[in-house]
């Protein structure tokens, strides 16, 4: 906890998962005064063990980050479980719960949460097996009879992707128009097409036991895979006026600055594409780089005040 309202730091960072974690611990190894502000709602959390992180392969994600917070406290860096109400152009951060907390740059990574299409079944089994990334979890689910529900133009590749982990895969067309191109590619790969909207996930037993189209048909399956719409927790960033880039995400440069002066953002926030260790090695890449920004401002503070 704080010890007092309105202190300041060299570094507030919002947001305690894997990006914002790796970016405190590199912040606090250069002994910079580093706060972490989180939430306590992380992605990742439907998951029973975060893959492909290399030495902590299969850990439970809650695990992972009391592991990252213990770390990070060893050098200093101060653990502040609360939500940001408001980040100000003046990088004063206020908290719900009543604190103000300014710093000379602030760092926000705050993810991003997976909108689910609507159908009965998905959000419900989502994170066991209703899937979305066959490297997070593809492993762990091999060879099972596999289905991939069509919500956008991308779900095709999707398909294409996951076929690699089964050769029982059927595809469902659902509301999404399909191309003849398209089909001959999942076709020829042996790929089951089914037309028809589907109506819900059906499941037996606690397990996922198939896909219900709306004319009554159940197709057995063991793992859905879906496409998930990425919607950043980016608000932050909007109060304080960062610009976006034709995606519609927060533009960061290769460092991790915003257009803002003083706020850097990393993660699923500006990169919906970043796994966990990819996440972990952009805060990496932007720690050391905010810590050189903040060691040419300290050397030109010194050199003015000789």
């Amino acid at each position: 906890m704080l010890g007092t309202m309105n202190e300041e730091f060299d570094v507030v960072i919002i947001g305690g998962g894997v990006a914002g974690l790796s970016a405190a611990l590199v912040l606090g190894r250069a002994r910079r005064k580093v706060v972490v502000i989180d939430g306590g709602t992380p992605r990742n959390s439907p998951a029973a063990h975060a893959q492909g992180f290399l030495t902590r392969d299969g850990t439970p994600p809650q695990e992972l980050l009391k592991i990252g917070r213990d770390e990070v406290r060893g050098y200093g860096v101060e653990i502040v479980d609360d939500v940001v109400h408001r980040l100000r152009r003046d990088k004063a951060v206020e908290l719900a719960g009543g604190r103000v907390i300014t710093g000379r740059r602030i760092v926000v990574a705050t993810g991003l949460a997976d909108e689910l299409p609507d159908i009965p079944g998905v959000a419900e089994r989502f994170g066991t097996d209703v899937l979305h990334c066959p490297y997070c979890h593809g492993w762990e689910v091999r060879d099972q009879r596999f289905g991939v529900l069509a919500t956008s133009e991308k779900s095709v590749h999707q398909a294409l992707i996951v076929w690699q982990w089964s050769k029982d895969l059927t595809f469902f067309s659902h509301t999404q128009e399909i191309s003849a191109e398209d089909r001959a590619k999942l076709t020829g790969l042996g790929v089951r097409i089914v037309d028809g909207k589907v109506s819900e996930l059906a499941v037996e037993n606690g397990k996922l036991s198939g896909v219900r189209l709306v004319n009554g048909e159940l197709v057995e399956r063991d793992v859905v895979f879906v496409g998930p719409n990425f919607v950043p927790h980016d608000k932050l960033l909007d109060q304080v006026g960062c610009e976006r880039t034709e995606s519609g995400f927060v533009a960061v440069d290769p460092q991790g600055r915003t257009s803002v002066d003083g706020v850097w953002a990393a993660g699923n926030v500006v990169d919906p594409m970043a796994q966990l260790v990819v996440a972990a090695g952009e805060a990496y890449k932007l720690a050391t780089m905010l810590n050189f920004d903040l060691v040419t401002e300290d050397q030109g503070a010194t050199l003015a005040s000789a």
